[in-house]
């Protein structure tokens, strides 16, 4: 039994050697384009008589690298933004939040596990709830929509265990179904953050 533990150690080790956890705090920006979600008019509405709001974001991700190039993603990200009245004579802004969860593969490019500083593009599937003013995502009081995302960013070692990082990321989803007409279309948003890691 001792000598079937040590071949099985050998065996993996060089698939354990190099394989890395890291766990990231991020914060920066949501700007949504394409946000006109519709509007509650049976007759005379436009598809922009409702908006969403660009605003705020953080999201907490977890990254497990796997050898020299390739890496796994895990993340959740809240981000804040704003239901939008816009139909003349009753405009109004009542804040809400948007939660959203999702896998990403990270390709790290041009350099190795060990280097200071590693560039990477990334692409991934995520699902958006988007929660209206008075309702609760908890309590399936939210539209969940999936979608997609791409973008690149770069991860710096600084000291020990701590690292920092920046993103870009351009995420594409259904528009959220709050009963609105002429709710068509995707919404894109695009995330710029940076953010602070620790390794393990």
């Amino acid at each position: 039994m001792r000598k079937l533990a040590v071949v099985l150690a050998l065996a993996f080790s060089g698939a354990a050697f190099g394989q890395t956890g890291e766990l990231w705090f991020n914060f920066g920006e949501s700007e949504l384009a394409n946000n006109g979600i519709g509007t509650p008019l049976a007759f005379g509405g436009t598809s922009s008589d409702y908006s969403l709001a660009s605003d705020w974001r953080f999201s907490f991700r977890f990254d497990f690298n796997q050898g020299e190039h390739f890496g796994h993603e895990i993340q959740y990200a809240y981000n804040r933004t704003a239901l939008k009245d816009n139909i003349p004579g009753q405009q109004s802004s009542t804040g809400m939040a948007i939660h959203q969860g999702g896998y990403n593969f990270l390709y790290y490019m041009f350099t190795k596990s060990d280097s200071k500083v590693r560039p990477f593009a990334t692409a991934g599937v995520q699902f958006d709830d988007f929660v209206p003013p008075g309702a609760s995502g908890a309590y399936g009081g939210g539209s969940n929509k999936f979608g997609a995302n791409f973008g690149a960013g770069v991860k710096v070692h600084l000291h020990g265990i701590w690292a920092a990082r920046l993103d870009a990321r351009e995420y594409v989803t259904g528009k959220p179904s709050f009963g609105l007409a002429m709710n068509t279309g995707s919404l894109w948003q695009t995330e710029i953050s940076a953010g602070v890691g620790i390794g393990f």
